[in-house]
């Protein structure tokens, strides 16, 4: 019997190989799709984490660029018996009572300080506006001190501020005014005082966590001038800034939110001129009845400051500051009622 062959079979044979164990087939195309999806993503995510410089945050003023360390490194400490009483009369009006009784310290150029017994009472009142746009405070002192303040804000960007102290004695008194002046991200501010000075400093966000800026001061009656630099960073949980002023100061600071109830703080001093240099460590601790302060410096000096709450409206303060190489201690006690 004869074979017969027809073109069927060849379709239905397997292709023929290229060598042993070889295909002659090409080999499948690989899938980019995952990848360039992930890519896509990376690409958008990179786009919104990138800053946009026509929208950057409004800064802090140049004086407030270390104010998240001053509870932590400079607590208001005093020697002696301080008695305070705030009272609301309503939302816009408030009084205070402050009495204290302690020491005044006299500096006499050396080692030695003389501690002279003092005796002071303190009669202040606050109004606030309805829109809280203008804040009236004075202060009047049983030893003749005067101080009072006007803060006026006229509009969002621009706002004034007056303070002035009158005294009985020689080169205490003095008037100063504030012009604030606010942008998008920038801020400044002019200062003009008497017996004489005047000061311009700016402030301008550089990316949403970095901010720089300067200052110029001038005093005509000496005459002295002055300008300073200074950065700011700002994180979730930390703040750092440097000051650098030709008057021959730099100053570092950093302070760091450990938890919502524990905060800590790191300052740096260095006189150029007088090769003086101080290095301060600062905490600020709160609890559920009471709030703990204090610092520590390279000069020996250990500070103090408990507040503990009694009852809504009542702290009793604790106060204590001990200097080790001069021979100098402070202590103090005081109660605080009213909000």
């Amino acid at each position: 019997m004869g074979l017969v062959y027809s073109r069927a079979d060849d379709a239905k044979a397997p292709p023929a190989k290229a060598g042993p164990g070889g295909d002659s087939s090409p080999p499948p195309m690989p899938n980019f799709s995952f990848a360039s999806q992930a890519a896509a993503v990376a690409k958008e995510i990179k786009e919104s984490e990138r800053p946009n410089y026509l929208e950057l945050p409004q800064p802090v003023r140049y004086e407030d660029i270390q104010r998240e360390g001053i509870i932590s490194l400079k607590p208001d400490t005093f020697e002696g018996l301080r008695f305070e009483i705030n009272k609301p009369l309503n939302q816009h009006f408030f009084l205070s009572h402050n009495l204290f009784m302690g020491n005044m310290e006299l500096q006499t150029g050396g080692r030695q300080i003389i501690k002279t017994p003092v005796g002071t009472y303190e009669f202040g009142a606050t109004t606030v506006s309805e829109s809280q746009n203008l804040v009236l405070m004075g202060r009047l002192a049983s030893d003749g001190r005067l101080s009072g303040r006007i803060k006026y804000d006229v509009a969002n960007w621009l706002g004034f501020k007056v303070q002035a102290q009158l005294a009985n004695a020689a080169n205490q008194s003095q008037v100063m005014l504030d012009t604030d002046v606010k942008g998008g991200d920038w801020n400044a501010q002019l200062k003009l005082g008497a017996p004489g000075f005047v000061g311009l400093n700016y402030f301008q966000s550089l990316t949403p966590k970095l901010s720089a800026g300067g200052e110029f001061f001038y005093l005509p009656s000496n005459p002295k001038s002055g300008v300073g630099l200074a950065l700011r960073h700002q994180g979730d949980k930390h703040v750092a800034t440097c000051q650098v002023a030709t008057t021959g100061l730099m100053n570092m600071q950093y302070t760091h939110k450990v938890t919502e109830k524990v905060t800590l703080a790191a300052d740096f001093m260095w006189h150029l001129l007088s090769r003086d240099v101080t290095a301060t460590v600062g905490y600020d601790v709160v609890l559920r009845q009471c709030r703990i302060r204090g610092k520590a410096d390279t000069n020996g000096v250990i500070t103090t400051l408990l507040e503990e709450r009694f009852s809504p409206g009542i702290n009793f303060v604790l106060s204590a500051e001990m200097d080790h190489w001069q021979s100098n201690y402070k202590f103090g006690f005081g109660i605080v009622a009213g909000e």
